[in-house]
């Protein structure tokens, strides 16, 4: 019996003294693999854009961004009156033939109260960073605290409106 318990000690020091050499940082690790060769990028002329493609307009002067601040969407006559806490939580989000999610709180955050996109690729709506009121309408900003968007209460879970941009866009559950 003596002789079993010499054994699982030895073994267990064995162990031991193998796992300290593994942390020790000794040879047992791979090297480092040698950087990637690359090839030259190419150069040339880029095919003219397809004003029928998806994304056409971006060069049309009416679908540059416009200033919301000083021109900004009007009211229609049957916009509801709206609180901050209507607001709060997930929404999805529609503009342009995109279709995302937004998020809303009550974090105090530059120009209102954080927001944020998830699944979104344009530029517009994907920046969203920030929402606030304006009596009835929700204002949507961008992380530089530029208005991307401006909507008004529509129905119960429901916001229409506009974006910097000239879409339409709306918020809805």
């Amino acid at each position: 019996m003596m002789r079993a318990g010499k054994f699982v000690l030895i073994v267990g020091l064995v162990v031991l003294a193998a796992g300290c050499q593994r942390l020790s940082g000794g040879r047992n690790y791979a090297e480092p693999l040698p950087a990637t060769p690359t090839t030259p990028v190419g150069s040339g002329q880029l095919a003219p854009l397809d004003p029928n493609a998806q994304g056409a307009g971006l060069n049309d002067p009416s679908a540059q961004p416009t200033d919301l601040a000083s021109n900004p969407v009007a009211a229609p006559a049957d916009a509801k009156e709206i609180g901050r806490t209507d607001l709060l939580g997930g929404w999805k989000i529609s503009s342009a033939g995109e279709n995302c999610m937004a998020f809303m709180t009550l974090t105090t955050w530059s120009g209102g109260y954080r927001a944020n996109t998830r699944g979104c690729s344009s530029p517009v709506l994907s920046g969203i960073s920030a929402w606030d009121l304006s009596g009835n309408q929700v204002v949507l900003k961008d992380g530089a605290g530029l208005i991307v968007a401006q909507l008004y209460s529509s129905a119960s879970g429901q916001f229409n409106g506009q974006t910097s941009t000239g879409s339409p866009i709306s918020l809805y559950r």
